[in-house]
């Protein structure tokens, strides 16, 4: 079960941490450690840029030594894509739950995730490029991909439905229609301010935001 399916989730191996060996311990560290380092680099050069070549230079680890925390470098892309969309989810939306449901609890969420863009400007976005690398690909990784994806649309599906039970858009709301264009100007966003650097551009998706919610708010 995906923890943006739902507003709490346990995490299963908190249980067990404290009984872990040492040695197993250390392992989860040093995976942790060779996974951030190649979200860096997947930031930079993209998930076809990765290797375990060069992870282990990065990381001054052998090869083997990398290999044996991954099996194969789709495993170590896959892991990436998990580890980015886990990050994507402890900063945007969890937070955004803490705001009362519906569209204050959507507004946080598209907030949150305009911040995030600022920072993405200069290092990139994984689903943004991803989409660009796998999208004709069929796989394993692509199929991670459209899964964390997927799951974030969901989490704003949801948001969006909740605006309209709670009374704060219309009850004939588009729902898939506002989804789409809120994802949109994200999209545009990242055109916009990291290809073209065109100045304004955090400025503009913000108010295309309020213009399409105001489209369908509730009097």
């Amino acid at each position: 079960m995906n923890s943006l399916a739902i507003d709490t989730l346990a995490d299963p191996l908190a249980g067990d941490a404290a009984n872990a060996p040492k040695s197993l311990m250390k392992g989860r560290q040093t995976r942790a450690a060779i996974v951030d380092a190649a979200l860096g680099l997947a930031s930079q050069s993209g998930i076809e840029g990765l290797s375990i070549g060069a992870l282990a230079e990065l990381t001054g680890m052998s090869k083997s030594g990398v290999f044996a925390h991954f099996g194969s470098r789709e495993e170590l892309q896959i892991s990436v894509v998990r580890e980015y969309h886990a990050r994507f989810e402890e900063e945007i939306f969890r937070p955004a739950l803490r705001e009362p449901r519906g569209l204050p609890r959507l507004q946080a969420m598209f907030d949150r995730w305009l911040d995030r863009v600022s920072i993405e400007v200069d290092s990139g976005c994984i689903y943004i490029s991803g989409a660009v690398e796998f999208d004709d690909r069929p796989g394993p990784v692509r199929d991670a991909l459209v899964a964390m994806v997927q799951t974030w649309r969901a989490a704003l599906e949801r948001a969006i439905g909740a605006a309209v039970s709670e009374g704060h858009l219309h009850a004939d709301t588009d729902v898939a229609q506002l989804l789409f264009e809120i994802h949109g100007l994200i999209l545009a966003l990242h055109h916009d301010a990291r290809f073209l650097r065109h100045p304004g551009a955090h400025e503009r998706a913000r108010a295309g935001f309020e213009r399409v919610v105001a489209h369908w708010a509730a009097s």
